[in-house]
């Protein structure tokens, strides 16, 4: 006798790790809710059996219409892929302030607030998956990446204490970290880069992190190994709490076992 069709809500799918997610789940049988604020780039999965949809993560409404119409059409959802997110990078001190606020209301206040919607009926019917999609920045930061590290940190936190509220009601919430991924972020993060280096102060120091960042990127990992890891934590009958995969990805584990002193001395000679 075989499964019943699970479904899935995956946001930021029109490229990078959600479009390779969806892909890949496609493949496995799932039926795919695609979501994202561009659908242009989306006719390949909707000519591949997958649902497209039009959505704004920090805009209520948008959310709540994606919500409504899953309900209408499917009646149940059994998993959520929180990939949408937002990137930039740049010393604290010099990223305008609505630039991270736009980093937070994307990657903490969107996501939770999506979050919020599909809880109810998964709770009713006591089961249910929240992916939630952060980033080894969530584990430990590096000079340009505060803000958004804070943003990943803050996710980090929410997950865990979703994870802890939801298990009574059979709920599993899973973290994914990927390291360095083959995706837009790349081109995003090098343009930042490049902008803060006008200002002379933080000219030598951004110029080493785009430096660095150029050649771990030559080492990139494909969207397709995150996927993969989404896939697994989906299927896992007993997931682990969070998942680290890609490139440098096991930094984290690295960085947690040194002293704080230690760690700082091997960033700062990075930097110089």
């Amino acid at each position: 006798m075989s499964k019943p069709q699970r479904t899935v809500l995956i946001t930021g799918a029109s490229s990078g790790i959600g479009k390779a997610t969806a892909q890949l789940l496609l493949v496995q049988g799932w039926k795919v809710i695609a979501a994202a604020r561009n659908t242009e780039s989306m006719n390949d999965l909707r000519a591949s059996g997958a649902e497209v949809l039009s959505l704004d993560i920090t805009d209520s409404q948008s959310r709540q219409s994606v919500v409504r119409h899953i309900h209408q059409q499917f009646g149940t959802l059994d998993a959520l892929v929180n990939n949408a997110g937002f990137g930039d990078v740049g010393p604290i001190e010099t990223m305008p302030i609505q630039t991270a606020q736009k980093l937070f209301e994307v990657n903490v206040f969107g996501l939770i607030g999506l979050t919020q919607m599909v809880l109810p009926e998964m709770r009713k019917r006591g089961k249910g998956r929240v992916i939630n999609l952060s980033s080894i920045a969530g584990r430990f930061v590096t000079p340009g990446a505060g803000w958004y590290g804070a943003s990943k940190f803050a996710l980090e936190a929410l997950s865990d204490a979703l994870r802890l509220e939801l298990h009574q009601f059979g709920i599993k919430v899973v973290i994914i970290e990927p390291g360095l991924i083959a995706t837009r972020f790349e081109t995003v993060a090098s343009k930042s880069m490049a902008e803060a280096q006008r200002d002379l102060a933080w000219a030598p120091m951004m110029k080493k992190v785009q430096g660095n960042w150029v050649e771990g990127f030559k080492r990139a990992s494909p969207a397709d190994v995150v996927a993969a890891t989404i896939h697994k934590a989906l299927d896992a009958r007993a997931p682990k709490a969070r998942y680290r995969c890609g490139h440098r990805a096991q930094s984290a584990v690295i960085q947690r076992l040194l002293p704080t002193s230690l760690w700082d001395s091997i960033i700062r000679n990075q930097m110089t």
